[in-house]
């Protein structure tokens, strides 16, 4: 017969055991929920880290007018600009290049297609608002590895990060997406958004100022023109500055509360965010990317493109709210249903259109906002 001490002692082992396997659970537990897609987005320790665990091309995408001269060590500098124009004949500025003469760009800049690529610009300009324009270009494009750097150049002197004043050069190479790896449905236009007003599958996101979405501060063509007061029907408005814990520092918030903020939005569905030009559009995008939304399309022209006068396209003044009280949990997505219009455009189905409303051309006293993205 065993001794009956050595079993009372095994019993009490077991149970501080277990007593310790709890208390880790517990603290588990208590763990903030890490974002869905949280390669997305690194900090600047971190990227101290992998740069000297793995190759990594560090990419400054700032333009000449918002560089300072201060970059991270061994980082390149590809401007996001480059990958925009204007068309002074539809009055449309800043809107994207287009896939053939992106990748000609990436290559020149030495970018490859399997390359870890770091992006970065400044809190000054919008603490990654830029970095998302270039993030949202490689998910276009397919490329898989790719992540901005939270805050910047900002985030790394604060971090202790040493800086040079040259960027590093990398021997140009070919870029090259193979076509089935392009995804265009990534990015919406007017002739995609039109048909699809009114159908459940499709969330819109204008992330604009709540002036510019109510029609109370106009944005303005590329000649300066005032556009159509207003936002596009069904549109809810979640400003991209809300993303931020706060303006000055512009980290970005933990997934609780960006999932606070988003409650209602349903990740199962389609969303399509847009701005003024798809600046500050391409940061929601990347948002929501980095929350697991998978069906996410950025409307690059934006108002740009919906709100010219000339055009037919409705418009409203009156706020939308999200009616789900859901937090958005990303999954498995249902197939976009891409065959066509469910509904009949907002203007044919009762919804204000700005070609009914009073102040349709006239500025009212309202207050401008020219080229802001």
């Amino acid at each position: 017969m065993q001794n009956p001490h050595s079993i009372r002692y095994l019993l009490i082992a077991v149970a501080l055991l277990l007593g310790v396997s709890w208390a880790f659970a517990a603290v588990e537990d208590t763990k903030p929920p890490a974002y869905p897609s949280s390669s997305y987005l690194i900090t600047a320790d971190q990227l101290r880290q992998r740069v000297q665990d793995e190759p990594v091309v560090i990419v400054d995408v700032r333009s000449d007018e918002h560089f300072d001269g201060k970059m991270i060590p061994g980082a390149i500098r590809l401007p996001w600009s480059l990958f925009r124009q204007d068309y002074s004949a539809t009055n449309i500025g800043g809107t994207f290049i287009g896939t053939a003469e992106a990748q000609k760009i990436l290559g020149q800049h030495g970018i490859f297609r399997n390359d870890q690529l770091v992006l970065y610009d400044a809190v000054a300009r919008d603490g990654g608002a830029t970095a998302s324009y270039l993030f949202w270009i490689l998910d276009l494009l397919g490329h898989k590895k790719m992540a901005i750097l939270e805050r910047g150049i900002d985030g790394w002197l604060d971090a202790g990060g040493e800086v040079v004043n040259s960027p590093a050069q990398r021997e140009p190479l070919l870029y090259q997406a193979p076509a089935k790896e392009i995804d265009t449905r990534k990015i919406a236009d007017e002739a995609f958004i039109s048909p699809r007003l009114g159908d459940p599958y499709y969330q819109l996101i204008d992330v604009r100022s709540e002036e510019e979405y109510l029609g109370k501060a106009l944005n303005t063509g590329l000649d300066g023109t005032p556009l159509k007061a207003g936002h596009i029907p069904g549109a809810y408005n979640i400003n991209y500055e809300s993303n931020w814990v706060d303006k000055q520092g512009k980290a970005i918030k933990s997934y609780a509360e960006l999932a606070e903020l988003y409650r209602g939005l349903d990740p199962d569905k389609a969303v399509i965010v847009y701005c003024h030009s798809g600046r500050r559009g391409s940061f929601s995008y990347f948002i929501l990317r980095l929350m697991g939304f998978e069906d996410v399309q950025l409307y690059d022209n934006s108002w740009y493109g919906w709100g010219r006068p000339e055009r037919y396209y409705p418009t409203e003044t009156n706020p939308r709210k999200m009616s789900g009280q859901a937090l958005p949990t990303p999954g498995k997505r249902n197939p976009a249903d891409s065959a066509g219009p469910k509904t009949e455009p907002a203007a044919a189905t009762g919804q204000t259109s700005q070609e009914d409303t009073p102040d349709a051309d006239s500025t009212g006293g309202k207050k401008y906002i020219s080229c802001g993205g």
